[in-house]
């Protein structure tokens, strides 16, 4: 498994705000045997997030959502909000300036519940994959790193996101626009760059869980092109033009044609910098017949966008559930250093090889992505 894989899921028209598009992704049918539920915590949403003994990181934490496969379904353990429908209210107040660190929640990134189910948070198995990225560090003692480096590796390591609520148009583009029948994700498009996928097995669960997507956390590119960018064009559906249309029977078989234009112009040219890629995947837990994984891109700098995430997929490889966060040009920068770093043992000179530059170049890449730490001040 190296790519996603949205077999099932169906584009329908996009919906515009601003320079927000909310393209609906609906299914046929539901996925069986796994409901998604959302737990709700209380406080500032700041909170600690355990990795191990001794590695935990501090991070935003709205929420968890519990995947559950016993089969009993129903309405989960959703507190506090109102199902997502026309006209929501996602709640008053803005995203907190500071944090307050004590007391604050202690968190496992994945824990197993009573029965056949499984809390976790959601994009925190994404975005500790990409923060874990070589964070041990150097591998061989080099005389450039210094003693820091090769005690703590990058530890500590930190990256910016921005709340879904300081995305100009997000919230409103959510509150306005109705859920289609069958609605199970959508795509966030912001001045049309990707900015997130969000997908999960039932309608049901989607409604509750929509207006979380205010609630995520977004990448730097995303909160600027919010912020500076301009309206995007709505792509309104005309149905007939030179066509006479003569009865009910051919309005519908016209309308079906506007509805796969569409999907396939989604399939071919939005969709395609996410579903092209392909990435590595990491196991998380086995559910039964489904698996948790997360997934980082190649950092290939091809000047495309590149995603972070984690998926649910069933014994056939179909995504029941996805989240993803659209790096922005500086981490995928960082990311491309790392893999290269490690690719070489280490070695500045055999990376800068590798990179096409000198060590010179290299050392002043590194630099600049913040990795000074890792290196001595002679270097």
């Amino acid at each position: 498994m190296n790519r996603l894989e949205l077999t099932g899921l169906t584009a329908r028209p996009s919906q515009v705000w601003g320079g927000v598009r909310l393209v609906p992704l609906v299914r046929e049918a539901p996925v069986e045997g796994l409901r998604l539920h959302r737990e709700v915590y209380e406080g500032l949403g700041a909170g600690i997030v355990e990795l191990g003994p001794r590695t935990r990181y501090v991070s935003y934490v709205p929420h968890g959502l519990v995947a559950d496969w016993s089969g009993e379904g129903g309405p989960g353990p959703e507190t506090g909000r109102k199902s997502a429908a026309y006209g929501t209210q996602f709640g008053g107040g803005g995203a907190p300036r500071g944090i307050q660190l004590p007391p604050v929640p202690h968190h496992r990134q994945a824990k197993r519940r009573p029965g056949d189910r499984l809390r976790f948070l959601p994009l925190h198995l994404a975005l500790e994959g990409y923060l874990s990225l070589h964070f041990g560090g150097p591998s061989t003692a080099w005389e450039e790193w210094s003693r820091t480096a090769l005690r703590d590796g990058l530890s500590p390591r930190a990256e910016d996101a921005y709340l879904g609520r300081s995305v100009r148009g997000l919230g409103d583009a959510l509150r306005i626009f109705e859920i289609h029948p069958g609605q199970c994700g959508v795509m966030v498009y912001v001045c049309d760059a990707l900015a997130a996928a969000f997908v999960v097995p039932h309608p049901d669960d989607y409604r509750l869980l929509h207006a979380s997507l205010v609630e995520d956390l977004y990448g730097e590119l995303v909160h600027q092109h919010a912020l500076y960018g301009a309206p995007v064009p709505e792509n309104p559906v005309r149905i007939g033009g030179e066509e006479h249309i003569r009865d009910l029977g051919e309005l519908r078989a016209a309308a079906r044609v506007q509805e796969r234009a569409w999907e396939e112009a989604h399939d071919t040219l939005f969709s395609r910098e996410l579903l092209d890629t392909p990435y590595a995947f990491d196991k998380v837990y086995r559910m039964k017949s489904f698996t948790l994984w997360r997934f980082l891109p190649p950092f290939v700098r091809d000047g495309g966008g590149q995603h972070i995430g984690e998926t649910i997929t069933d014994h056939k490889g179909q995504v029941a559930y996805l989240k993803t966060f659209r790096l922005s040009d500086p981490q995928i920068r960082r990311g491309h250093l790392l893999r290269t770093l490690s690719g070489a043992g280490w070695e500045l000179d055999r990376a800068a090889v590798a990179l096409g530059s000198s060590r010179e170049e290299l050392v002043r890449r590194m630099r600049a992505a913040g990795f000074s730490a890792l290196l001595k001040g002679s270097v």
